[in-house]
Order: C-alpha cells, then sequence, then structure tokens
C-alpha cells in the first residue's frame, strides 16, 4: 500500500471513488455536502493497494483560521491494516514540506478517529458536534 498526492485527474478521481464509498454510500452522507466549493483549491491524496486500486483519500487546504485537514477516508476492508495511520502521516509530511512548521492544523473528526489524530499530537478542543448527522470533535495541533 502507498499513499500518493492525486496530483492527476486519475488519481483524484481515485480518491473521490473512496469518497463516494466511504461517506456518501456507507455514511449516507449527501453528495452536495460530500464534494464541495473546495474541491479545486485542496490538495489531494489516494491511497492504493499493490493493484493501484484506491483504498484511502484525504485532503488538506487553508483556511482563514489555519490549515485544515479534512475526507479522510478508508474503505471498510482496508480499516485497521494502518491506511489511516499512513494518509496522517503523508499529508502532515506535505503540509510541513510545502507550508513549512508552526502553523496552525485542525480538523473535525468522527469519534472512532480521535484516537488515531490523538497519536499524532492532535488535541479535542470543546464539545462533540454533528456534523451531517454524524458525532465529530475538532481536533488542534501545530505543524
Amino acid at each position: 500500500m502507498k499513499v500518493l498526492k492525486a496530483d492527476t485527474k486519475e488519481l483524484q478521481d481515485k480518491a473521490f471513488a473512496i469518497r463516494r464509498e466511504v461517506f456518501v454510500v456507507e455514511q449516507e452522507v449527501s453528495t452536495e455536502e460530500e464534494f464541495d466549493e473546495f474541491e479545486t483549491i485542496s490538495t489531494h491524496f489516494v491511497a492504493l493497494d499493490d493493484d493501484g486500486q484506491p483504498v484511502g483519500a484525504a485532503r488538506w487546504r487553508e483556511t482563514d483560521k489555519g490549515i485544515k485537514l479534512e475526507r479522510f477516508a478508508v474503505k471498510k476492508s482496508w480499516r485497521g491494516k494502518g491506511v489511516g495511520t499512513k494518509l496522517v502521516e503523508v499529508v502532515i509530511s506535505d503540509i510541513q514540506q510545502q507550508k513549512g512548521t508552526g502553523h496552525y492544523l485542525y480538523l473535525h473528526a468522527q469519534l472512532p478517529a480521535v484516537p488515531l489524530y490523538e497519536k499524532y499530537g492532535f488535541q479535542k478542543k470543546g464539545d462533540q458536534f454533528s456534523e451531517c448527522d454524524i458525532l465529530h470533535y475538532l481536533m488542534h495541533r501545530k505543524s
């Protein structure tokens, strides 16, 4: 398994396929909520298995608050196999390469993913909240 920057249409389509499978089909998030106006300004990533098939996806983008990590998704059959871990590592590394360190990083973590992000120094901030009818925590750290 490897994580690549989805910097071609082919790789981005693979990332979008995972997001569609996980968020739209499995978690019943509307297509309009999942695919938003920030797609073109975000930096996308896709995790591929050894056959080149997509198994995970993520993106990051700059906002007026800092740098937001988002849309982390792993195909159901690949969960618990290190795909999420590798996505977080590659995304944080890319942010540091592109923007340097010392930036405010934040994300909206679904409850089952909180321990993963905590391993990378993210801390919960505030109370649980619902986004697309799914419970989340705001989590943050410095790059």
